[in-house]
């Protein structure tokens, strides 16, 4: 008598679950429907399998949060060791700056990411990873030590290619008709005649009026052009 009917035998071999796999399916969770999607209930729906089989793997959800940016900075890491930039030796600003918006590009494709770094009450090891090459750079560019703590400080999360934005991608401002920007110039003028000035057409960004990457590349410029000057001074 056989052990297993003919349909069953058609079927594919369950993949095992795994931690990694676990991790996984939550960073896609949330990329698809966000960071309050993630749940353990969601993530086992996901993989087709009851809750409890999650905690041979994750002990819970602040488990799972340690685990997606663990695999999200393992995903920057990648992304920054395949991103081509020239010697630190010869150009530290350029190195630094392809670093950094390699693992921007990362991010913006896990937009939830950053809101979970700043939650972390230490550094991963893929974290201390990263930073450690960013100090690499900056010392084969002549940066002391002292200086180089003095960099990482300015830069903050900078370094790793996100910031709190002035303006979230919902902000009302972003949406002001011109009854609104003429009601407001009345109160705070210097405020409206910033936005006038500055509004896009068309928008290349999450914002209506300022592009977010724009002002990301402008912020960092500023701070390796000042480090440079202190790098010299």
């Amino acid at each position: 008598m056989p052990l297993w009917t003919d349909e069953e035998s058609d079927e594919q071999p369950r993949v095992p679950l795994s931690r990694r796999r676990v991790l996984r399916a939550a960073v896609e969770l949330a990329d698809r429907a966000g960071l309050d999607a993630l749940t353990m209930r969601r993530v086992a729906q996901e993989l087709g399998v009851e809750p409890m089989s999650l905690y041979h793997h994750v002990a819970n959800k602040e488990a799972i949060l340690d685990g997606v940016v663990e695999m999200v900075i393992g995903e920057i890491l990648g992304a920054v060791e395949v991103a081509e930039g020239p010697d630190p030796a010869g150009d530290w600003q350029a190195a630094l700056r392809g670093r950094i918006l390699a693992a921007r590009e990362v991010l913006l494709r896990h937009k939830w990411a950053p809101g979970v770094i700043q939650t972390r009450s230490s550094l991963s090891e893929a974290a201390i990873a990263y930073y450690e090459g960013v100090l690499g750079i900056l010392r084969a560019g002549g940066f002391t030590y002292d200086l180089a703590h003095h960099a990482l400080h300015a830069l903050g999360s900078r370094a790793m290619g996100f910031t709190q934005e002035l303006f979230e991608p919902d902000d009302p401002a972003g949406d002001m008709d011109e009854a609104m920007m003429e009601q407001m110039g009345m109160k705070y003028p210097h405020l409206a005649g910033m936005m006038a000035a500055i509004a896009h057409e068309p928008p290349e960004t999450t914002l209506s009026w300022c592009d977010d990457n724009t002002e990301f590349s402008f912020a960092l410029d500023l701070i390796l052009e000042g480090l440079e000057r202190r790098r010299l001074g």
